[in-house]
């Protein structure tokens, strides 16, 4: 009997938010060119965090949906609407993804890019990775969350590759599995110390140059998160 019940899926924020953008182009509402509102407004229009918005746009311009300007914000981008039927789809098929398959392309995309971080980053990617580190530190002393600076760490990393690529990648993926990690992982003060160990790790072999020894040293860190989702029945 139980077989004859489906699983219930359920809609994050973002989810939402990019159904509504896309509801707006393919009725005509929002055309090609046509600027968004800025996030602060949106996110006050949706009843949503700023988060959630940055969150969804980025996705959106990762497919070719919409494109952000320094000067004129963010704006649609003339692609068909056939094509963007299918491009959204595959953004709301992404976030149901089986966890275990994230979070091993996270480790690809992680280790790769810890690597070409290494062999390309400049004095100006060590600093604003350096100043990452010491975020997270910052929150873990204090004993608070630091998902975000956990996040904007491996940003900065992947930042430094060169790669926007492996970035925009990272961007989609990442932060629902540092979310579930955090949710259901008790950490305690010995663990954050360790991840902490860690990261100093990374950072110093990308100091170095040294590309094979930053890739390892990623690797190891992530070990913890792959045992974690091998461990989970989402």
């Amino acid at each position: 009997m139980l077989e004859n019940f489906s699983e219930i899926s359920v809609e994050t924020p973002v989810d939402k938010i990019i159904r509504q953008i896309r509801n707006l182009i393919t009725s005509g509402q929002l055309n090609a060119g046509d600027r968004l509102p800025p996030e602060r407004k949106l996110a006050l229009r949706l009843g949503v965090s700023r988060t959630h918005v940055r969150d969804a746009i980025r996705k959106l311009e990762f497919y070719g949906i919409l494109k952000t300007h320094p000067q004129s914000g963010t704006v649609v981008s003339g692609m068909g609407i056939t094509a963007l039927g299918g491009l959204i789809t595959d953004v709301l098929k992404l976030e149901k993804s089986d966890f275990t398959s994230l979070v091993e392309t996270r480790v690809i995309l992680e280790t790769h890019g810890a690597k070409l971080a290494a062999q390309r980053r400049t004095s100006e990617d060590i600093l604003e990775i350096k100043k990452a580190l010491v975020a997270y530190e910052q929150q873990v002393k204090k004993g608070n969350p630091a998902v975000e600076e956990d996040l904007m760490f491996h940003l900065k990393i992947a930042e430094a590759s060169k790669n926007a690529v492996l970035k925009s990648l990272m961007l989609i993926i990442t932060p629902d599995i540092v979310n579930n990690f955090i949710r259901y992982k008790v950490c305690d003060e010995r663990t954050n110390n360790i991840v902490c160990n860690e990261h100093e790790t990374i950072v110093q072999k990308i100091i170095d140059g040294n590309g094979v020894a930053a890739s390892i040293a990623m690797e190891k860190h992530l070990k913890d998160v792959v045992e974690f989702s091998h461990s989970m029945n989402f």
